[in-house]
């Protein structure tokens, strides 16, 4: 069972890998488009046109820096670790749904099992936290109780 983890951190893994080329290709096609914009005439529309490709730029440098902060965040996590306690890196299986306390990427399909993965500071993620096997919580109106905890 413990295998189940360290096949959804690969599949995560992947995810932010693409992610993370997807805003390289960006950051590439962004630098190309403010860098060709030549200069006209009507120096305010050069100016404005260079301005929203470093907007663009911008925009996709800050995505960048938040997919490799995560993909840092998911790589502190030993998939061989066992929890008592649910805490960061914590694979939840409870009544109701299974989650990945790690980082925010939403539904993942590994080995037939729906997880979802999630952060700490998510409202799920909050109500998890620090609780052990057999214990129960409330969440959208459904009791549901911890069954394992890897």
């Amino acid at each position: 069972m413990q295998n189940i983890k360290l096949l959804l951190m690969e599949q995560v893994n992947k995810i932010l890998d693409e992610r993370i080329e997807t805003a390289k290709r960006s950051i590439r096609f962004a630098i190309e488009s403010r860098d060709s914009d030549t200069k006209s005439s009507a120096g305010d529309k050069y100016e404005t046109g260079r301005e929203m490709a470093q907007q663009e730029l911008n925009k996709y440098q800050a995505q960048l820096a938040k997919i490799s902060g995560l993909k840092n965040d998911l790589n502190r996590i030993n998939p061989e670790d066992r929890h008592d306690k649910v805490g960061f890196g914590s694979l939840v299986l409870t009544s109701c749904g299974n989650y990945f306390l790690s980082v925010p990427m939403g539904k993942i399909s590994v080995q037939q099992k729906d997880i979802y993965s999630i952060s700490m500071v998510s409202p799920i993620g909050q109500l998890l936290k620090g609780k052990m096997e057999g214990e129960q919580f409330l969440f959208q109106g459904k009791i549901q109780v911890i069954q394992t905890i890897l």
